[in-house]
């Protein structure tokens, strides 16, 4: 099973968009389950971000995330694709 360990700027973005909340948690259900599953385009990143993943929660909106182990993955942060990138 997959644990997500939500860091400390991702709660802190996560909590000031409430009307994300809803797309938030049906993307993290869907990656729970699959989380390299079409919808999401999980992908990974490059460049200064190399070695971290992202996924896309809406049209505009990215989650950043870090695969720990198999089980673990730390979410880093969330938001529209320039403030992630």
């Amino acid at each position: 099973m997959i644990n997500l360990i939500w860091g400390s700027s991702f709660k802190r973005v996560a909590a000031a968009n409430p009307d994300l909340k809803p797309k938030i948690t049906q993307a993290l259900e869907t990656f729970i389950d699959n989380p390299h599953h079409p919808s999401l385009r999980t992908h990974k990143l490059s460049g200064k971000l190399r070695g971290l993943w992202a996924l896309i929660v809406a049209y505009d909106c990215r989650i950043v995330f870090q695969f720990l182990d198999e089980q673990n993955i730390l979410l880093i942060d969330i938001g529209k694709h320039d403030e992630v990138y």
